[in-house]
């Protein structure tokens, strides 16, 4: 399996690079690019049309190789590919169209193969479409990937395939490989149960009946012995998600990340009205032991002919663990080179993660690391 990382952000360094790398009739090409001083994204989609080559991508606050992070350049995957790229666009309201996907083929399989997506992390209905797309895919594969965007919050273009530059859309790329996954955080809870009682989509109106902001700033004031207020929200809330209870799992994160003047909070993903949710705190000692038991969780298999291995990680989990998170990469790469010594890792640092979790089901997750080995069975 062909996999690179580039330091450099030229289109034409990174489409000549391109050009030595074997990419067979059914591969297809994944470009990883980190947004600081990201490359000319149309060019590069105009270049590889031009040769023919099959890819999809996304423009991410970060990329991941191995034991470091790096803001720029750019990761390049070829996986051998069961279709084209599908591409969803429309995800700004609920009028967007699943293509089909051929799952008469999928089931047919003995295999469960791999579903890479990408999304628009800034997008407004993430969830919604997730659940559409198990509705279509259910169980029949395993599914990798996480959302795209800046470290800004100001959205804009951020995924890209053969037929443009996209933002508001959703990439799923169906992968000829089988996979294990694992997936934690680390988080734990220190207050709750709360009521979402008044939500719309990514934003929490009320809390208990109240106003969201009070009741998250009575706890969260109490407990970090600071005021948090609109202007120092996402300094101190970073290290206080929510986490919507999963009954036997770790739950599911969600991260306020900003309050309008209506105390109304605004998430990284979508919080249904009358969730059931609590207020977590992280240690960094705790979410690195979480990040070790994710690789241990998908190398339980004992697979051993191990193609890639992959890593979707929050952004907010490094704005976190500060300093502390090359440990994190460290800790996984080595319980990836206990079972495979010649893989080096590879993945993104995300807006939202997205995976299987527990019975197959397809999540949305906030601040949670997502290790995966890609395999042929």
């Amino acid at each position: 399996m062909i996999k690179i990382y580039i330091p450099y952000t030229n289109p034409e360094e990174i489409i000549s690079t391109i050009s030595t790398m074997k990419i067979k009739k059914d591969d297809v090409l994944a470009i990883m690019v980190g947004e600081k001083d990201k490359p000319d994204i149309n060019q590069i989609i105009s270049k590889l049309n031009e040769r023919g080559i099959e890819f999809f991508g996304g423009i991410f606050p970060g990329i991941i190789y191995g034991n470091h992070k790096y803001e720029e350049g750019a990761i390049l995957l070829v996986f051998p590919a069961l279709k084209k790229p599908f591409l969803i666009k429309g995800l700004h309201n609920d009028q967007f169209e699943i293509p089909d996907f051929g799952t008469e083929a999928l089931e047919n399989q003995n295999k469960k193969y791999t579903a890479m997506i990408l999304v628009d992390g800034l997008t407004s209905y993430i969830s919604l479409f997730l659940s559409e797309i198990f509705n279509r895919l259910g169980n029949s594969v395993h599914y990798f990937g996480g959302g795209a965007g800046s470290l800004s919050l100001k959205q804009e273009p951020c995924l890209f395939t053969s037929e443009g530059f996209f933002q508001d859309a959703a990439i799923v790329t169906l992968i000829r490989l089988e996979s294990h996954l694992g997936v934690r955080h680390g988080w734990e809870r220190i207050m709750g149960p709360f009521v979402a009682t008044k939500t719309r989509r990514n934003i929490i109106s009320e809390l208990n009946w109240k106003n969201a902001f009070q009741v998250f700033q009575e706890t969260v004031d109490g407990d970090s012995k600071k005021k948090l207020m609109r202007e120092n929200f996402f300094e101190i809330s970073k290290a206080y998600p929510f986490g919507i209870h999963k009954e036997g799992m770790e739950d599911i994160v969600r991260d306020p990340i900003s309050v309008n003047e209506k105390g109304e909070l605004f998430c990284v993903g979508e919080v249904p009205e009358n969730t059931v949710l609590s207020i977590l705190k992280g240690k960094k000692d705790s979410l690195i032991q979480a990040a070790g038991q994710a690789a241990e969780d998908c190398l339980q298999s004992g697979v051993k002919n191990i193609r890639q291995s992959l890593i979707a990680d929050c952004i907010s989990r490094t704005i976190f663990l500060e300093e502390k998170f090359m440990k994190e990469l460290e800790t996984v790469n080595q319980k990836i080179r206990t079972v495979a010594p010649q893989q080096t890792p590879m993945g993104i640092l995300t807006l939202g993660e997205i995976s299987s979790y527990g019975e197959g089901f397809l999540e949305f997750f906030n601040k949670t690391i997502v290790v995966g080995i890609l395999y042929e069975g």
